[in-house]
Parts: structure tokens; C-alpha cells; sequence
């Protein structure tokens, strides 16, 4: 029997809702993080939840405040301190050739298996959220804990087919991005994800820029959602001609990142 993955314990356990882990797997196709960070970033769960649903689900003990307390050197030397902040774990205690651990993610079947081999013992996994084992990280191995740059939770729309870099510079400022490469597909994304901002580019095939606006300005759920235009066409004419339809900024081909980043957190000022 396959396991059931995270959002259905969350589900399950009326954590979060059906509609929010539906939310959250749309986001999760435009970026990397797991799911509970992106629940965590949607502000509907905390990291004590998924923790609790975890615990209830398998059976795993739940550990709290593991920095409180001491630990032998014998056991901290299981596990050394990049191994312990690269997975987030912590070695709890040694009993008959069993190494208890506790981790921010005990379904990591591959990563106890390893580590079960790498020393020779069992591995009876905890579950404690990430902070606790941080501090506990922290604490035992004086080991310094890098400050995880913040991953934003608002979604950015970008509709366009020709050049990757204001995608890049998006995503590395933190955003979570999801690209369509006609207006056409970025209508439909736009309906299901409700972005927080949508940049388009203005000549694209099968609906371009002003079509696409103007179908969005139809839309009850998505019509106050600011849009900001790009366009190769430099003249002022045509930053006036798109201003006035309604666009909430406009921006010049070639894309400078520094404008294009500070035109857009303007525009997420006013979500």
C-alpha cells in the first residue's frame, strides 16, 4: 500500500482544506519547495501542524524542545553537524544498537536506510518541526545556522514568449513565477492561480497583451489584479496608449532587472 503523501495527512486531519492543498500542489508546479513550505507561505498551516499530523498519522514520537536538553557526546558524534543541517536531523539517543533521530521529515525512507548502512545500527526516526532541531543543531554542535533567504508566497504571472530574463530575475528575488507563453495559456493560469501580479508582453500569438487585459478586466475575481505591460515598441505614444487602457505600469524592451524588480514590487504594494 503506497503511502499517503503530506497534503492528504493534512487534509485528513482538517489541518488545511481541500481548496488549500489544491492551491498549494498549482503553486507547487512553478517552483521547487515542498509542500509544506508553500502551506506555510499561504499562511494556513504551521510547521507544529505538520509536525502533529505526522506523529497522529505513523505513530512517530513527537519531540519538543530537544535544545533543552542534554545530549552524550557518544550520541552527537552519530551524526556530524552539516550531515544533522543539510537533512534536519538530530541523534536523540543510542538504545540496543537503535539510533533514535529525530527529523523534520521521518518519511525519508532513502535518508535512513543510508544512514542505517553508513553506521551500522538501526534508525528509529522522531518527528520535530525544523526550528526545534535548528536550535538543538545550534546549541549541541555550536554550529553556525545560515539565514535561509525568504521565499515569497506571492505568485507572479509572467506571459511571454520570447526572452527568460525577467523570469530569472523574479525567481531570484524570491518570487514564486509561473510562465505562459501566449495570452491564451496565461488566461487559463490566471483563472486557476490568482496571481498576485501579471506581467505580459504585448505581441504574442493567439491573443496578445491587449486582448488578454481586456478579458481579465471582465473577470470578477481577477479584474483588480495589477498588470504591468512590456513592449518593444519604446514610443510614448504607446506607454500612453497602454496606460490609458487601464495597465498599471509600463516597461520598455530591452528589460532592465533593476527597473523591472522595482516596478513590480510597486505594483504588489497595491494587491
Amino acid at each position: 500500500m503506497a503511502r499517503k503523501k503530506m497534503g492528504e495527512i493534512l487534509v485528513e486531519n482538517e489541518i488545511i482544506s481541500q481548496g488549500d492543498l489544491d492551491q498549494a500542489l498549482l503553486r507547487q508546479k512553478g517552483s521547487n519547495q515542498q509542500i509544506g513550505k508553500i502551506l506555510e507561505g499561504m499562511d494556513v498551516v504551521l510547521e507544529k501542524d505538520i509536525a502533529t499530523a505526522l506523529s497522529k498519522q505513523f505513530g512517530f514520537p513527537r519531540v519538543k524542545k530537544i535544545s533543552q536538553h542534554r545530549f552524550p557526546q557518544t550520541v552527537l558524534d552519530k551524526i556530524d553537524s552539516k550531515t544533522a543541517l543539510e537533512h534536519l536531523i538530530f541523534p536523540l539517543k543510542i538504545d540496543n544498537n537503535t539510533l533514535y533521530l529525530a527529523m523534520s521529515n521521518p518519511l525519508d525512507m532513502a535518508l535512513q536506510s543510508d544512514l542505517s548502512f553508513k553506521l551500522a545500527m538501526q534508525i528509529s526516526p522522531c518527528v520535530a518541526t525544523p526550528d526545534e532541531i535548528k536550535a538543538a543543531i545550534k546549541k549541541h554542535y555550536s554550529a553556525d545556522i545560515p539565514v535561509e533567504k525568504k521565499v515569497s508566497s506571492q505568485i507572479i504571472l509572467l506571459i511571454d514568449n520570447q526572452d527568460n530574463i525577467v523570469e530569472e530575475a523574479l525567481k531570484k528575488e524570491g518570487y514564486t513565477v509561473f510562465v505562459a507563453r501566449n495570452g491564451a495559456d496565461g488566461l487559463k493560469i490566471a483563472s486557476q492561480l490568482h496571481p498576485q501580479l501579471i506581467i505580459t508582453n504585448i505581441v504574442m500569438p493567439r491573443m496578445d497583451g491587449v486582448e488578454l487585459f481586456s478579458v481579465l478586466q471582465t473577470s470578477g475575481e481577477i479584474d483588480k489584479t495589477p498588470v504591468i505591460a512590456l513592449s518593444a515598441i519604446t514610443s510614448a505614444e504607446e506607454e500612453y496608449r497602454l496606460l490609458e487602457m487601464g495597465f498599471f505600469d509600463f516597461i520598455a524592451k530591452p528589460i532592465d532587472p533593476t527597473r523591472l524588480l522595482a516596478r513590480a514590487r510597486r505594483a504588489l504594494k497595491y494587491y
